[in-house]
């Protein structure tokens, strides 16, 4: 978001200033709020109509969602994959963040980067419940609803699967829409480890020259009932 704020002096009265906040810069977070610094309670939420509500949707981690009756942006992604198994053996998930760190991004950003990977015919699959995929006209192609290009969130994540083999296209898709956009992005991949305990993506991203962090959410498998990755009546 940047700076989204500016002091103003009061023009009625001698050495009184007061703060005016970018509506437009704004994400509607609301932590300004949920802070409590105003002495005086100057600062309140106001309740915003279509399509400014999505701001809300997106950029409040205490607004649920109710497509994926979660709070904040996302989905539970890997979270609960031992007992749903959204992610198969020989699939791979990718996400895009867009907007974080502290820049936030314009639906028109997020478009581009969803219309990139729909484009790279790799047969990749939003993510139904996820927020930025129920704001689409179109889900074959990732364009976005026209009436929300012009909103922006703290950050906004395109959410997805395809095949294992497909993950380097996909990669270089994002790669180019990198420099179509006027925001950061971070891409996250996700895999079911293998039986022998291999992470699938460590050599692929390797090969390709992908830089990747270590820090990662992991999902242990404790979940019950468990779901049967391999048709053995198990949970392996």
């Amino acid at each position: 978001m940047g700076k989204i704020q500016s002091f103003r002096r009061h023009t009625d009265i001698p050495g009184r200033i007061y703060i005016e906040i970018d509506q437009e810069q704004c994400t509607d977070c609301g932590m300004c709020v949920r802070a409590d610094i105003c002495p005086v309670n100057a600062l309140y939420q106001e309740v915003e109509d279509w399509p400014r509500e999505i701001r809300g949707i997106l950029s409040n981690p205490l607004i649920e969602f109710k497509d994926s009756q979660v709070p904040g942006r996302g989905t539970e992604e890997m979270k609960t994959n031992d007992v749903k198994g959204t992610y198969r053996p020989g699939e791979v998930g990718v996400g895009v963040e867009l907007g974080r760190p502290g820049l936030g991004a314009y639906f028109r950003d997020v478009e581009i980067v969803a219309m990139a990977l729909m484009d790279a015919d790799i047969g990749f699959k939003l993510a139904n419940e996820n927020p930025v995929t129920h704001f689409m006209s179109d889900k074959t192609t990732g364009k976005i609803r026209d009436d929300v290009l012009g909103e922006k969130a703290t950050s906004a994540i395109i959410e997805g699967k395809c095949k294992l083999e497909n993950l380097p296209q996909a990669l270089n898709a994002l790669q180019k829409a990198a420099d179509r956009v006027d925001t950061v992005f971070t891409v996250e991949v996700i895999t079911k480890v293998t039986r022998e305990g291999e992470v699938p993506i460590k050599a692929m991203l390797e090969e390709a020259g992908f830089w990747y962090s270590i820090n990662s959410k992991n999902n242990l498998g404790l979940g019950l009932p468990a779901y049967d990755f391999y048709g053995e009546g198990d949970h392996s």
